[in-house]
């Protein structure tokens, strides 16, 4: 006489369990959130081999299980509701300062180290296209730039 088969298949699912669990305190947030994920991942696949659902790769399959249902809860998530006050975003004021003041290190320096480092806080960072903008060297926009850094560098560390 033989044992029912979704007892059989539901023992296939006991050696998963080690690894089922430590993947699910990879994803989850906290251990009770993972021991729920497994409970979940393991009765979900005691239901698919109840119904005798064909499964090649058990292991395989039960992994993919954990990881959808944990994405499931990512997005489950609730959201924190945003107040009012919330939404106002209060200026940094020591970085305001520090860039008015590396502005007007800028200012100081000699006009052709001047006008590339104006580019550079434009926002042009690639010394060849620097080099292409402006007609110079390569070498040339890097000694620039490095002479500018450092003249700047000793400036800003003076205040």
């Amino acid at each position: 006489m033989s044992t029912p088969t979704h007892h059989t298949d539901a023992s296939r699912l006991v050696p998963l369990i080690p690894a089922l669990t430590r993947r699910a305190r990879k994803l989850a947030r906290s251990r009770a959130e993972a021991e729920d994920l497994v409970q979940d991942t393991l009765l979900s696949l005691c239901q698919r081999l109840h119904e005798q659902a064909r499964i090649d790769d058990l292991p395989a399959y039960a992994m993919r299980t954990l990881g959808n249902r944990a994405q499931r809860g990512w997005r489950q998530t609730p959201t924190q509701e945003l107040e009012e006050d919330d939404a106002l975003i209060l200026p940094d004021a020591h970085m305001r300062l520090d860039c008015a003041d590396t502005l007007a290190a800028v200012a100081t320096l000699p006009t052709p180290q001047r006008q590339l480092m104006e580019l550079v806080a434009a926002g042009e960072t690639s010394p060849r296209a620097l080099a292409m903008a402006t007609g110079l060297p390569l070498g040339t926009v890097m000694s620039r730039l490095a002479r500018a850094r450092a003249k700047l560098r000793l400036t800003l560390d003076a205040e």
